[in-house]
């Protein structure tokens, strides 16, 4: 059993900057995948940036050149730095551990809201 615990959440104005952090309980050194998504009210989650074996990243087209998914395998961490925060942003936004089939975890969440 892995935990996940995400941080960073608030609320931001349009433009604004927020740095999510995603703490996992164990190594997350030399697993298959590691990422973000968020859900929006009334709507299904969705993927937001992930990080894979060796360093790929994949993003959202909605995200990419605002956000920056990154690990910090020293601390058990995944990141994302998100940028030019935009009011179609707000979500909750979720951690996500992946090592396989029977290997999968998810943080409880941070709310994001970015509005005036």
């Amino acid at each position: 059993q892995v935990q996940l615990v995400e941080s960073g959440g608030g609320l931001v104005q349009p433009g604004g900057s927020l740095r999510l952090s995603c703490a996992a309980s164990s190594s997350i050194f030399g697993i298959n995948v590691m990422g973000w998504y968020r859900q929006a009210p009334g709507k299904q989650r969705e993927l937001v940036a992930v990080i894979k074996g060796g360093g790929r990243t994949d993003y959202a087209d909605s995200v990419k050149g605002r956000f920056t998914i990154s690990t910090d395998v020293a601390r058990n961490s995944v990141l994302l730095q998100m940028n030019s925060l935009k009011p179609e942003d707000t979500a909750v936004y979720y951690c996500n551990y992946n090592n396989g089939p029977r290997d999968i975890y998810w943080g409880q969440g941070t709310q994001v809201t970015v509005a005036s």
